[in-house]
């Protein structure tokens, strides 16, 4: 009741006012009338007090997210179920729903009263341009009386998270050199090209049986290698993303981070829509195994949260994909390449895996007095990938990743040749 009588609203407290000013006239000057007026403008506030102060306790609350998980630049839908519990009816109420920046200002609903356990849904919409989790909640409710004489704010503590994962585009089904499938002709020719023992070739890890050490392979790689024991032919596909912080340009939206986030995101659910058993491997650490079900959604769910890393290292990152590379295929989005770590990329060759690299140039996202000098520093790293045995693909500011998909199965010779001569011309590579 306190907390009830604190939340009179200025016509209440008037209200009040008004009673007590009455009530002591009606004293001084006999007036019998007036104290019955004094009365009621006294009474009211109070009886206002209690009604909301009663109905406070009364109420229930639950929210729900269509979706739950929101691409980048959607809307998601939020909905507001609010029942009433007692047998006295509500006033109208405020809704207000705390949301973090990002997701706009906080939306302010009324609801009209409600009956005895009667219940109503209101619903907003929310959109975000950033990826990222969003706490959405807690949920004020401002409960009024049916003259505005009192007002009291409840607050509902279940708050629920909104998930804006990257945007995920279709790309265009292509076949991509070196997979492999389970039956057909790809089983014939992977044998034919490899041999059986080849393909079913892994590293060795503490704990294998030495006597499923294949000595063939292994004098041929420098390490030790085993047999595997499932069947070679998996389509499995490693999706490594560069989260080095300098290797990226831009902020916002726009930034080249956030292009090769995308482009990993959509690789990966094109590959997973494929048949491929599909890795997800981050320079900040993250090793996420997708072949399972629900693997998509973990993979979008990360995805929503990497963030650039400014002490990465690009030997750091081949050390993560190499703990499980099993072969296959290697879809690498890199940020702006030196030469030396182009060519440290080389040891994530092993075991026939073949790499296809997304080779971004960063100087086209901020064009500078110094663009001319980073175009042919990225030209010259993209041939050395090229030598390093990737099969590169260049990014520029503005390509989108479905145009540029097809090249993954034409490879990138004539990328090659451009940015070799590119590089004579710049008289850097002789």
């Amino acid at each position: 009741m306190r907390e009830a009588l604190r939340g009179l609203t200025t016509r209440g407290r008037s209200f009040l006012a008004a009673g007590i000013a009455a009530a002591i006239s009606a004293l001084i000057l006999g007036e019998r009338d007036l104290l019955r007026v004094a009365v009621l403008l006294g009474v009211l506030p109070l009886l206002a007090a209690w009604y909301v102060g009663r109905s406070r306790y009364k109420l229930a609350c639950t929210r729900s997210l269509e979706p739950g998980r929101a691409p980048v630049g959607s809307s998601a839908r939020v909905i507001l179920r609010l029942q009433n519990l007692s047998r006295l009816p509500t006033g109208t109420m405020l809704l207000e729903d705390r949301l973090p920046y990002a997701l706009g200002s906080r939306p302010r609903v009324v609801l009209e009263r409600l009956g005895a356990h009667q219940a109503s849904s209101v619903a907003y919409t929310v959109r975000a341009d950033v990826r990222g989790r969003y706490p959405i909640g807690p949920l004020m409710v401002r409960l009024t009386d049916p003259f505005g004489l009192c007002e009291l704010t409840r607050s509902f503590p279940s708050v629920d998270k909104l998930i804006v994962i990257p945007q995920v585009v279709p790309l265009p089904r292509v076949r991509l050199a070196g997979e492999y499938a389970g039956t057909g002709e790809s089983r014939a020719r992977s044998v034919a090209v490899h041999g059986e023992d080849d393909a079913a070739t892994r590293e060795y890890r503490r704990g294998d049986d030495l006597r499923r050490v294949h000595w063939r392979s292994t004098a041929r790689t420098g390490e030790l290698m085993v047999r595997r024991e499932e069947q070679p032919w998996e389509s499995r596909a490693t999706v490594v993303l560069d989260t080095r912080g300098y290797a990226h340009r831009g902020e916002g939206p726009t930034a080249s981070f956030e292009w090769a986030v995308s482009a990993a995101a959509s690789v990966a659910v094109h590959l997973r829509e494929s048949g491929y058993k599909v890795r997800m491997v981050t320079g900040s650490g993250t090793d996420i195994d997708a072949s399972e079900g629900g693997g998509e959604g973990l993979i979008l769910d990360t995805l929503a949260d990497v963030t650039t890393d400014q002490s990465g290292d690009i030997s750091v990152l081949i050390e993560h994909v190499r703990r499980r590379n099993d072969g296959g295929l290697v879809i690498g989005l890199f940020g702006a390449l030196t030469v030396a770590e182009a060519e440290l990329l080389s040891g994530l060759r092993g075991n026939g895996a073949t790499c296809i690299g997304f080779a971004i140039d960063t100087s086209t996202w901020l064009p500078s007095a110094a663009a001319p000098e980073s175009a042919r520093e990225h030209a010259a790293a993209s041939v050395a990938l090229i030598r390093a045995g990737w099969r590169s693909v260049p990014v520029n500011h503005g390509d989108t990743l479905p145009a540029l998909w097809p090249s993954v199965a034409r490879g990138s010779q004539g990328f090659a040749y451009r940015a070799a001569m590119a590089e004579t011309v710049g008289g850097v590579i002789r």
